[in-house]
């Protein structure tokens, strides 16, 4: 059977409008079910000719999750529960909707492929287990990995446990599998949704000008599936793996890192098309190999059933990709894969080794192949033959050890025992074969038994000699004990690098390490001018460091650093408060009164009027400013702002005053802290509140001024401050 191969068209985004979608679905001609398989796409190069790309099935943008699913995934359960193996992998280049096919969202009717096989598989474990009146039990297993940088990482565990070359991989029994991963046990489908959505936060994900959650690796999930019926065990797994998209870093624009990944991603792709080109030409080399994603995936070495859902985006601004996606699918649509079933294991107890020696072995008799005529064997009756309690053999065996060297008997020896080897026809007969004693194949040359001296043994003997063994030993231990030489006692240093050595490894060191952690937060704190959070931070790690001089100066540094700049604030806060709100008063009434003015002669201004104001300002440079027109002007009541200085003006006040109303952009650019476009925007802001086109707005005081757009307080100080070395204040 071949690769299942299924198309799917992503719907429109927010930002996508109908008249760019190029890729339609259409039913076939012979097609009975009514449902499309056909995708068209026009060819870029002449608008008017269409190209046609024929799949098992074709899923158009109003096909939901549960349609997709009901098709196409929930038929291979029942084949997943007899054996096969099931692999589905999503496939399209970035943005088209892989992972939410897979995966889905969180509403019921968003959920993708993965969360509906697992419940599809748990409600058909829980049949077989009533059926069978619990006599079959099913058990459900889960890893989840990811392929990031052509590395594998378990995804059940956190970055912080990762190894930087990650997991490896090994063959066996001619499918690969990764060292080290873990698998977890998921009873129910709660306990999978749980593990499943911890796991995906530790999965690679980035955000692109494409895509705002793009993944950045391959994910697999495989679900292990072990059917126990009796003393049979069936086992199957069944793959889920959510590629990651290709990737064009002109339209991407990924930065340093983003483009790395996408190196990494593309180039798995890259070797996924050449295994796909080079099965479907039928080459003697396939570079499974190259990448460690097409080595996991193995597509045509697998046996079991797998399908494609291949996901694309409707839209022009996708065209070429989405031709090489169907390029690519039609070239894998022509895999074939074998639906080979796993074999069964069978548990039972273990078969006992009869033993090779003594009599007690019970050996099966051969059948005779002769008469019993042939099976005489002349017995020695004027000598006793000495018997050992290995019976004799009724045919040869061959052995790959080396046989014990047997002295050669004599000829009167010779005669009275059984020949070494017998003609393979002249087998023993059945009573010969009941007799467990029999005569060694060669004898030899011993005094009769009746004639060998008995040596008895008593118990105090045997005593006597595993006491002077023990004796012996305990005097070689203590001669090996006297010839080492006395080791030398360990310095100081030594000891105290020993010592830490110890709490590494018992984990005593974690407050230390905690301590350090504070330490380091504390100086990025610092560096980016955040005095109060360096300081809390320091504070946090005193107590880890609590003898550290260096620690508490720059914590007392700090303290008295905040302190003068509290004292600072409090003076000006002291400064605002001492000044009453009478300005801030009479600037709100008068752009109250300026606004009914403005409603009340609002129908005899004209926009001639406005325009001889306009060609009346210039400037000395020439520069000429050009006022925004707005049909309504709507003023803002602004809040009360107060002053930095007292009611009466300072001749420091009036002379800045004086710059600012007279417009002139390089007059108040030469303030401090005032530059050429934040002088533009002033003179912007005195010309747009202007409600009468006769009179010129005037600034009479600081809160005014403060009140104007770019311009607070903080910069009125600045400016008021530069004016210090001036000749008005000498």
């Amino acid at each position: 059977m071949s690769v299942r191969v299924v198309a799917r068209i992503r719907p429109l985004l927010k930002a996508e409008i109908e008249k760019d979608t190029i890729v339609t679905a259409v039913s076939g001609d012979n097609d009975s079910t009514g449902l499309p398989t056909i995708v068209r796409i026009p060819n870029p190069k002449n608008e008017n000719e269409d190209f046609s790309f024929h799949f098992n099935s074709v899923y158009d943008q109003g096909a939901t999750q549960q349609d997709l699913f009901e098709n196409e995934v929930s038929p291979t359960i029942k084949h997943l529960f007899n054996g096969l193996d099931v692999t589905i992998f999503a496939h399209g280049n970035t943005g088209c909707g892989k992972t939410h096919t897979m995966r889905g969202g969180k509403t019921l009717a968003d959920r993708g492929m993965i969360p509906r096989l697992l419940s599809g598989i748990y409600r058909r474990s829980r049949k077989i287990e009533k059926d069978t009146k619990g006599e079959s039990m099913v058990e459900v297993n889960m890893s989840y990995y990811e392929i990031y940088n052509d590395r594998v990482f378990d995804l059940f565990e956190g970055p912080e446990h990762r190894t930087m070359t990650g997991l490896h991989l090994r063959d066996n029994g001619g499918k690969t599998v990764v060292v080290g991963l873990t698998e977890r046990p998921c009873e129910s489908l709660k306990e999978f949704e749980k593990l499943y959505d911890e796991a995906n936060m530790n999965r690679s994900t980035s955000a692109t000008k494409l895509n705002a959650h793009s993944s950045r690796s391959h994910a697999v999930l495989c679900v292990k599936l072990v059917i126990t019926t009796g003393d049979q065990t069936r086992t199957s797994t069944a793959s889920a793996i959510d590629l990651a998209g290709s990737e064009d870093n002109r339209r991407t624009d990924n930065g340093k890192e983003r483009l790395v990944e996408s190196a990494s991603i593309n180039k798995s792709l890259f070797v996924l098309a050449q295994c796909v080109e080079a099965i479907s030409k039928k080459q003697a080399r396939i570079p499974y190999r190259e990448s460690k994603m097409t080595r996991i995936l193995s597509l045509g070495q697998n046996n079991g059933l797998t399908i494609m859902i291949l996901n694309l985006a409707p839209v022009r601004s996708y065209h070429l990709d989405t031709i090489s996606s169907l390029n690519f699918a039609n070239r894998t649509k022509k895999i074939e894969v074998k639906e080979i079933e796993n074999e069964p294991m069978f548990k039972g107890y273990p078969r006992s080794v009869p033993s090779t020696m003594g009599s007690s072995m019970h050996r099966q008799p051969l059948r005779p192949l002769a008469t019993s005529t042939h099976n005489s064997i002349p017995r020695a009756t004027d000598q006793p033959v000495k018997t050992s309690g290995k019976p004799g053999k009724t045919f040869s065996v061959y052995f790959d050890k080396s046989r014990p060297q047997q002295s050669v008997p004599s000829t009167n020896d010779r005669q009275s025992c059984v020949p070494r080897r017998s003609s393979p026809l002249k087998r023993p007969s059945d009573s010969y074969m009941s007799n467990p004693v029999r005569p060694a194949k060669m004898a030899r040359q011993s005094p009769p038994v009746s004639e060998r001296p008995q040596t008895a043994i008593s118990k105090a003997a045997i005593e006597d000699i595993i006491e002077k063994k023990v004796t012996e030993l305990l005097a070689a231990r203590a001669l090996d004990q006297t010839s080492v030489a006395a080791i030398p006692a360990i310095s100081e240093e030594v000891q105290r690098r020993l010592d830490l050595l110890e709490q590494k490894i018992e984990g005593k060191d974690d407050q230390r390490a905690e301590g350090l952690t504070y330490l380091l937060m504390a100086k990025q704190h610092h560096v980016r001018g955040e005095d109060s959070s360096a300081l809390r931070m320091y504070e946090l790690a005193k107590q880890y460091f609590p003898d550290n001089t260096k620690l508490e100066s720059k914590i007392l540094n700090l303290q008295e650093k905040l302190k003068k700049r509290r004292e600072i604030e409090d003076s000006t806060n002291s400064n605002f408060r001492a000044f009453g709100m009478s300005g801030a008063v009479e600037s709100v009434t008068s752009h109250v009164t300026k606004i009914n003015e403005g409603k009340a002669d609002g129908n005899n201004s004209t926009d001639t009027d406005y325009h001889e104001e306009e060609n009346d300002y210039q400037s000395d440079d020439g520069f000429r400013y050009k006022p925004k027109l707005n049909k309504a002007r709507r003023i803002k009541v602004l809040p009360e702002v107060s002053s930095i200085e007292d009611e009466a003006q300072t001749p420091r006040t009036r002379r800045l005053l004086d710059i600012i109303n007279t417009r002139d952009i390089e007059q108040i650019q030469l303030l401090k802290g005032i530059g050429g476009k934040k002088a533009e925007a002033i003179v912007a802001s005195l010309c747009s509140g202007e409600e009468d086109a006769d009179a010129e707005r005037i600034i009479e005081n600081l809160s005014q001024l403060g009140r104007l757009r770019g311009v607070g307080m903080k910069t009125v100080e600045n400016m008021r401050s530069g004016l210090r070395g001036s000749s008005v204040d000498a």
